[in-house]
């Protein structure tokens, strides 16, 4: 058998470029932010409604804005919508100018107030302002989904003050946005509607969409948001997980009955006496003050101990901030 040799190589040559090394490996994508805020003043006269605030909310964010009143939450909104301009620093909206028509095309927004056409009907408000979108979600299905299909025929004059609401927030969410900026939405709402619209929102968040919303509602915000942002001042105070929020607040409350009175006992921060007799006992460390209550032999029962509120968090944080 004959066998054949393999053809013999040429020889390299010396201008042959070499192979070029693989490239490394980037690693996994940075998304950028839908909502990106950058180091933004804004004064009215003497007044500085926001002091340097840096802010950027991700794809599929939920955000509560958190802050008392005067501190900067809607004008913080009405920056990143484009109705008004930042003295300082830059504000963009899914990549461009929030003052641009073509960016503003993925926003919807509920503001604190909103005026309606009072002689227009329900569903011809709807109608019309979906019309100024590609794919508007179907006015039958949005006007169900919010609780509105028997009132497709008021006017919007004739609404309640809970109805307006609700026509004003399923208004934000007509043409499918990719951001919705909420502005104290279930103000005035009672609590059944209040929740259908907390379902409202839940719903369009899973679909992926961004939520970034302010309360007064501080249960509202945490029964929402992933994510807390607390103003004060026009300053952010705080910005992290719901989870790391609460955290950050060292105070445990420890409810319990008691005879005395343990307002003064040591170890309590602060005291509060409930209509029901409860005694509520605001601590840095619970488990101490319980075994002093033992070894002091105060007779107390129906114990109950549990971490701080979100409104608890927020007060400590502003208390903070103002010493």
């Amino acid at each position: 058998m004959t066998r054949t040799r393999p053809p013999e190589r040429a020889p390299a040559r010396a201008d042959t470029p070499p192979v070029p090394a693989a490239a490394p490996d980037p690693g996994p994508a940075t998304v950028p932010a839908v909502v990106a805020v950058r180091g933004v003043t804004r004064r009215f006269g003497d007044v500085v409604a926001l002091d340097d605030v840096s802010l950027d909310v991700g794809p599929g964010e939920l955000v509560g804005l958190l802050g008392p009143n005067g501190a900067g939450k809607s004008t913080l909104l009405s920056l990143v919508s484009g109705q008004r301009r930042p003295d300082a620093g830059t504000v963009r909206l899914l990549g461009g100018d929030p003052r641009d028509a073509a960016s503003r095309a993925g926003l919807g927004i509920t503001p604190q107030e909103t005026g309606l056409p009072a002689t227009l009907r329900v569903r011809e408000v709807v109608d019309f302002v979906g019309g100024h979108f590609a794919d508007p979600v179907p006015t039958g299905e949005l006007l169900e989904q919010f609780g509105l299909a028997d009132l497709a025929r008021r006017q919007t004059g004739a609404l309640s003050g809970g109805q307006k609401r609700r026509l004003a927030v399923a208004l934000s969410l007509v043409g499918r946005p990719r951001v919705v900026l909420l502005d104290e939405p279930t103000t005035g709402l009672d609590v059944g509607a209040r929740q259908a619209l907390w379902d409202a929102i839940r719903a369009y968040h899973a679909d992926g969409g961004t939520v970034l919303l302010t309360s007064h509602y501080l249960e509202e915000v945490q029964a929402l948001a992933q994510r807390v942002v607390v103003i004060d001042r026009g300053v952010v105070r705080a910005d992290d997980t719901l989870d790391a929020i609460l955290r950050r607040v060292g105070l445990r409350r420890v409810a319990l009955r008691a005879t005395a009175d343990l307002a003064a006992w040591p170890g309590v921060v602060r005291a509060e006496r409930l209509d029901d007799g409860t005694q509520e006992l605001y601590t840095a460390d619970a488990d101490e003050l319980v075994r002093s209550l033992v070894r002091g032999e105060v007779d107390f029962h129906d114990l109950r101990i549990r971490g701080a509120s979100l409104e608890e968090a927020f007060e400590e944080m502003v208390t903070e901030a103002a010493r």
